[in-house]
């Protein structure tokens, strides 16, 4: 699976993507809204062994980003199957959710709304998903107002606690934000 934009590819993952994504898992500020706040190499490379596996059972999942004016690995961007303990504390459990993570320098660039209108135009004409949705803590302000400019939108009815994340922690709380298929 391989989706290019006008400074960007989108691509399976290989091996050499490991290194520079465990650094962004590494880094506090990246990982600021997720939980856990950091990653170690090993469950980075669980998790990239995650997401080659989606890839292949799903046709679908999360991609490598590189730059295409040097080949840098910037991130990673994509769509997932929610896992069923998430979709039991929603009010309106949703199956799909898009997502993305960028190197911090990477940030502020445009990226990630560019690969995330990619994965949405993917969603839209080759899966023909109806509905996606977008997942973060009530606090991760910066991804909400990406969510917002990729016209996604906000009920706070379905606010909800996040069960991945331990009852009390700060990043529990959490919104969805919706869009459906334009198609």
């Amino acid at each position: 699976m391989r989706f290019e934009t006008e400074r960007l590819i989108l691509r399976e993952w290989r091996e050499e993507d490991r290194a520079p994504y465990s650094a962004f898992n590494a880094d506090p500020e990246v990982r600021r809204y997720f939980y856990p706040e950091i990653k170690t190499p090993a469950e980075t490379g669980a998790m990239v062994d995650g997401m080659i596996a989606d890839l292949a059972t799903h046709g679908f999942g999360f991609l490598g980003i590189e730059r295409k004016s040097d080949g840098v690995f910037i991130g990673e961007a994509g769509l997932s199957a929610i896992d069923q303990l998430t979709q039991d504390a929603m009010e309106r459990p949703a199956s799909i959710e898009i997502g993305w993570l960028f190197g911090r320098e990477y940030w502020g660039f445009g990226y990630a709304e560019e690969a995330a209108r990619a994965v949405l135009d993917f969603a839209w004409r080759e899966r023909k998903f109806p509905e996606l949705i977008a997942l973060t803590c009530k606090e991760n302000l910066r991804s909400q107002r990406l969510m917002q400019k990729l016209g996604m939108t906000l009920d706070a009815q379905d606010d909800f606690e996040d069960p991945t994340v331990p009852e009390g922690h700060w990043q529990r709380p959490h919104v969805i934000y919706r869009i459906s298929n334009p198609r």
